[in-house]
C-alpha cells in the first residue's frame, strides 16, 4: 500500500479520525481496519457517528484530524513528508467511482426508469459506451431481481425496489468497496428482506462492505466483524456472534438490551 500504509490486504483503515461540526465533536478518535471481502457491521445509538463515519470514507465528508486510506490510497489527500495537501475536486470524485454508496433514501433520478438509473453514471462519468453498459446494467437489475422493472420510473417501484435499483448503480461503477448507511430504514417490514437478501449475495460473492445497520439479524449472519460505536468513538469490537451474545462494555449490555 501506499503513504506509509503497511502492504497487505487492507480495505480501508482509518487512524486517529476526528469531525467536527462547529463545536460537535461527532468523531473522536476513530481506528478501524476492513480487510478486502470483509463485512463490517457498524451499530450503535442514533448520533453516535456512525453515518458520519461513512461519509468520511469516501470524503463526502471532510476529516478534521487523522488518516483514511482506501485500497492503499490516502482518501482525499496527497501527502508530502509530514504534509497533507487537499485533492482537487476532480481527483476526489475519480477516488469516489472506486467506491459504491448506498443511503437510506434512494436519491434515484425520477425522470429516469431503472435501466436508465443504473447506466447514468458510467455513461456520463466514465465515458463507456452505452451499448455495453446497457447489457451490464440489464444484468445487474437481473442480479438484484428486478429484471421485470427495468422500464419502470421510480415513482411506479416499491420503496424495497427503489433501494435495490440504488445498489444496481453503484455496482454498475464496478466498485472494490461498497459503503451502507442504514439502507432498510426508510422500508416497510415486508420489504426489508428482498434489500437485505441482494446484500447477502453480495457479501457471498467477496463484495468489500461496511454496513451502518440495525438488523441485528443480517450483522450475525452475515457480518464478518461487528463495531459497537457510541459518542463517536468505537466502544467495542469482534465477531458479531460473540458481541451480540456476550458484549463485555456496560455501553454496549445497554443498547443490545433495548434492540434485541
Amino acid at each position: 500500500m501506499t503513504d506509509n500504509v503497511p502492504a497487505g490486504d487492507l480495505m480501508v483503515k482509518a487512524e486517529g479520525i476526528h469531525k467536527f461540526f462547529g463545536r460537535l465533536h461527532v468523531l473522536r478518535g476513530i481506528d478501524l481496519e476492513v480487510t478486502s471481502g470483509e463485512v463490517m457491521c457498524v451499530i450503535g445509538p442514533s448520533g453516535s457517528g456512525k453515518s458520519t463515519f461513512l461519509r468520511c470514507v469516501n470524503h463526502l465528508e471532510k476529516i478534521d484530524s487523522g488518516r483514511l486510506w482506501v485500497d492503499g490510497h490516502l482518501v482525499g489527500y496527497r501527502q508530502r513528508g509530514e504534509k497533507l495537501y487537499e485533492l482537487r475536486e476532480r481527483e476526489v470524485a475519480a477516488q469516489r467511482q472506486d467506491i459504491g454508496m448506498v443511503f437510506q433514501r434512494f436519491n434515484l433520478f425520477p425522470h429516469m426508469t431503472a435501466l436508465e438509473n443504473v447506466m447514468e453514471a458510467p455513461v456520463q462519468v466514465r465515458g463507456e459506451p452505452k451499448a455495453a453498459v446497457r447489457e451490464r446494467a440489464m444484468s445487474l437489475l437481473d442480479q438484484v431481481g428486478l429484471s421485470d422493472k427495468m422500464a419502470g420510473y421510480p415513482s411506479q417501484l416499491s420503496g424495497g425496489q427503489q433501494q435495490r435499483v440504488a445498489i444496481a448503480r453503484a455496482l454498475a461503477m464496478e466498485p472494490k468497496l461498497m459503503l451502507f448507511d442504514e439502507p432498510t430504514s426508510a422500508l416497510d417490514p415486508e420489504l426489508v428482506g428482498d434489500v437485505l437478501d441482494v446484500m447477502r449475495q453480495l457479501a457471498l460473492g467477496g463484495m468489500t462492505m461496511v454496513v451502518v445497520t440495525h438488523e441485528m439479524g443480517f450483522a450475525r449472519e452475515v457480518g464478518d466483524s461487528l463495531v459497537f460505536m457510541d459518542e463517536g468513538a468505537v466502544v467495542e469490537q469482534g465477531h458479531p456472534r460473540e458481541v451480540l451474545a456476550d458484549p463485555r462494555h456496560r455501553r454496549t449490555q445497554d443498547f443490545l438490551s433495548k434492540v434485541l
